[in-house]
């Protein structure tokens, strides 16, 4: 490692060897070498003069890159396609002649990006997948499990743990209903010329528009793709990085909203990400107990979120069938969103792997609000119990001020329930008043909503990808 010049902390720190390896070098330059050959291979099985011999000498040298050679023809060149493509011709000087034949600069370029994107598609599918298991199981473990609901951070009726997990799992359920649907219509360039319209391949083929578009067939198969465009200018439409990036930025919402659900949480001591025995919170403060997981998700996602203008500008400004002022800005933007996901669901899932959950101090915040919020089945009780609704009403009033008071500015525990005791006029003893405010009693369908949407709308997704299941969680730092 040269430490002497900056290196990219989406590698360095954060994203897995696996979308590193699908934006390197070796993946790019090898792809290139890959749609040469399926090009001159669609072009001899359509009767152009290419020998299976030029062919096969192709194949032996497709990760036989010469880095060095292609480095000093592209500064010779200023052209990184025909720098590799003299490179590549070097090594395989036999087939020199045909390499890149009919083809545009945007032939490797471009269908490459798109093979990039698939694969990169697939790579986040699965890390996906293993977040939404890992969040399942927590949602069902913790379905009974009362707890304050809150709105606007304030609270407000009861939910269960595992009923708000089911929220977080909500979104990375529609985050992967648009990753599936990404990728049944993700279309590849193929073979369509300088600007479009095929002009060097109806010379090669001398007119025959049925063959061309054959060839443009057979490459999108030989490359694993079933759709392509059927029209493009030189490039595909740049929408289409900008769509992917939408869905990535979406990613990265829905992580970004758990993670500050759970911040939350853990400065409330209720739910915790995991902390290592020798793990440091503070450099200063040698208690604390910082949720960095969660940090690191958050400022990982708010460049993701950030790059989403970045591909749409890229895709607006555009001219007619092609500017270059895309390229620099594509070799950035996609790849760092995609290592920046991954990075995302990696941690994630570590975090979903040793989430704490502490029974007691959430017990004991719900004692400290219940008494409020069960003042209107107190009236109910008291009203089947021959008590006047409005003046229940007014009493409960006047003692929910006095316990709020009590609470805010002496610093006591919540006494509402003392208080309404203690009044004649309830006509309610303690014991009774006990078992109204039983939690479970204030969670309405928490549980069983939950089971069910597990079971209905996540279940089936876990049966459908449960080859994917199980991955590397944990952390490079």
């Amino acid at each position: 490692m040269n430490n002497e010049i900056y290196s990219n902390p989406l590698c360095e720190r954060y994203s897995s060897k696996e979308m590193m390896y699908n934006f390197s070098p070796d993946k790019k330059f090898s792809t290139w070498r890959k749609l040469w050959i399926a090009l001159a291979e669609s072009e001899k099985e359509l009767g152009l003069d290419i020998s299976q011999e030029q062919i096969d000498e192709m194949k032996k040298n497709i990760h036989n890159i010469d880095y060095e050679l292609a480095a000093k023809k592209e500064k010779e060149f200023r052209h990184d396609v025909m720098a590799h493509v003299h490179t590549f011709g070097t090594q395989a000087p036999l087939a020199m002649p045909i390499i890149h034949l009919g083809a545009t600069s945007a032939f490797v370029g471009d269908n490459t990006d798109l093979i990039q994107i698939k694969d990169g598609l697939e790579i986040i599918k699965a890390k996906l997948v293993n977040v939404m298991n890992n969040l399942s199981k927590f949602a069902l473990e913790n379905k009974d499990i009362a707890t304050l609901g809150f709105t606007h951070f304030q609270a407000a009726q009861l939910t269960t743990v595992g009923k708000r997990a089911t929220l977080w799992l909500q979104s990375l359920l529609l985050d992967l209903e648009e990753l599936e649907f990404r990728e049944n219509t993700l279309r590849f360039r193929g073979v369509k010329g300088t600007t479009g319209t095929q002009a060097s391949f109806k010379d090669l083929f001398n007119g025959d528009f049925s063959k061309v578009e054959e060839l443009d067939v057979l490459v999108s198969k030989k490359m694993g793709f079933d759709k392509r465009f059927a029209v493009t200018g030189q490039t595909y439409d740049r929408k289409v990085d900008s769509e992917i990036m939408n869905l990535l930025a979406n990613i990265a919402q829905s992580a970004h909203k758990f993670t500050n659900d759970l911040r939350l949480l853990q400065h409330l001591k209720e739910v915790e990400e995991p902390f290592e025995k020798s793990q440091i919170g503070s450099s200063a403060m040698a208690y604390k107990r910082n949720p960095m997981r969660s940090e690191r998700i958050s400022s990982l996602a708010k460049f993701v979120i950030a790059l989403q203008q970045s591909t749409a500008m890229v895709a607006s400004t555009q001219w007619f069938e092609r500017t270059l002022d895309d390229s620099a800005n594509k070799r950035l933007s996609l790849p760092q969103a995609f290592l920046a996901v991954d990075a995302i669901l990696i941690i994630w899932n570590n975090i979903m792997e040793g989430l704490v959950v502490y029974n007691k101090i959430i017990e004991k915040h719900i004692m400290s609000e219940l008494p409020f919020m069960a003042t209107e089945y107190i009236i109910m009780e008291c009203v089947k119990a021959g008590g006047d609704r409005q003046e229940l009403h007014e009493r409960i009033r006047v003692h929910s001020m006095e316990a709020g008071k009590q609470v805010k500015v002496e610093g006591k525990d919540n006494d509402l329930i003392d208080r309404i005791v203690n009044d004649d006029y309830f006509k309610l003893d303690k014991a009774k008043l006990l078992s109204i405010l039983e939690p479970k009693n204030f969670i309405g369908f928490a549980a069983e909503q939950t089971e069910k949407f597990v079971n209905i709308e996540i279940k089936p997704i876990l049966d459908k990808y449960k080859a994917l299941l199980g991955m590397d969680s944990e952390l490079k730092v």
